[in-house]
């Protein structure tokens, strides 16, 4: 149905350095994450045990500090090695590698592990072959971790994104009546995303395809939609060609379906000129992923239609 989001985002990566660390950005976060070399770790525990030597007398409360101090500290490399490994994991695809990294942090109160376990959860539903029963299993257990995430931290971005793209793709399996009434949490949980996180290109296409979808809605449809909620989801093509150029604004070039998106929604609004420039660039992306071919293909049979 043209009112559910359709949100199958954002595959995989750019790599990138800066400041002399490591680090990469993904397309599902459009967010860095930096390494911590190891050595971060083998300069504080050799500080421990230095200023340990240093002090022939210690008295138990400072030492309690300074254990729970150091223990810490530990824990924040550890959990910055997992990070940047999940996102690695997720770099190159490696869906089912990441899942079961992940999973060991599903009781986890950080709400980083807990999103990525949804999104991975997710990513797992969509693998080909997946039996219809297990889909819909993985893709309820990654709404619960969603959920859980944004108990943990209600002013993490990608938690509230993710929260939106999970929901919808529950909204599945609860007929017209829940995915129209889901339409609303959706595009808070997305505008609280941006809200938190501007720069975030992946929020900005998916709103904007929220738009899309509701202002392409037939009227029959609309007419459904009446009967059940007295003011249905509404939107427009300028509203939803407004976060197209916003994400290609902070990102530009980061996704071929915004491209082809831009492209689909200057011809909706009758300026054929413009949807042309953005088809071609659409059908030109290169095709690294399988939806990027895909965008391809329909950028190329669009532009049939029009030349």
């Amino acid at each position: 149905m043209a009112g559910t989001v359709l949100i199958r985002c954002m595959s995989r990566t750019l790599l990138s350095a800066a400041h002399g660390a490591k680090g990469f950005r993904t397309r599902g976060t459009t967010r860095f994450y930096w390494t911590t070399f190891r050595r971060t770790a083998i300069a504080l525990t050799s500080g421990r045990a230095a200023f340990l030597v240093g002090l022939p007398t210690l008295s138990c409360l400072g030492y309690e500090a300074y254990r729970v101090q150091s223990s810490a500290v530990v824990h924040a490399l550890e959990k910055e090695e997992v990070l940047e490994q999940a996102d690695y994991l997720y770099s190159c695809a490696e869906t089912e590698k990441l899942y079961q990294l992940l999973l060991q942090y599903k009781d986890s109160d950080e709400a980083e592990f807990l999103w990525r376990l949804a999104r991975a959860s997710r990513d797992m539903a969509f693998l080909p072959d997946m039996e219809d029963k297990q889909k819909k299993e993985l893709m309820f257990e990654g709404f619960e971790y969603v959920k859980k995430a944004l108990e943990k931290d209600e002013k993490c971005s990608a938690a509230h994104k993710w929260y939106a793209i999970c929901l919808s793709d529950v909204g599945d399996y609860l007929g017209v009546k829940g995915k129209i009434g889901n339409a609303y949490i959706i595009r808070d949980h997305l505008e609280k995303a941006i809200e938190l996180n501007p720069k975030d290109a992946t929020s900005l296409h998916i709103l904007g395809y929220w738009c899309f979808a509701f202002a392409e809605l037939p009227w029959y449809q609309r007419k459904v939609a009446a009967v059940i909620f007295s003011s249905p989801p509404v939107s427009t093509y300028e509203e939803a060609l407004q976060f197209f150029q916003k994400a290609e604004e902070v990102d530009p070039n980061f996704y071929s379906k915004n491209l082809l998106m831009l492209g689909k929604t200057y011809l909706s609004m009758k300026e054929k000129e413009k949807g042309l420039l953005f088809l071609t660039r659409a059908k030109e992306y290169p095709a690294h992923t399988l939806e990027d071919k895909e965008v391809h293909k329909e950028a190329v049979e669009l532009l049939k239609k029009l030349v």
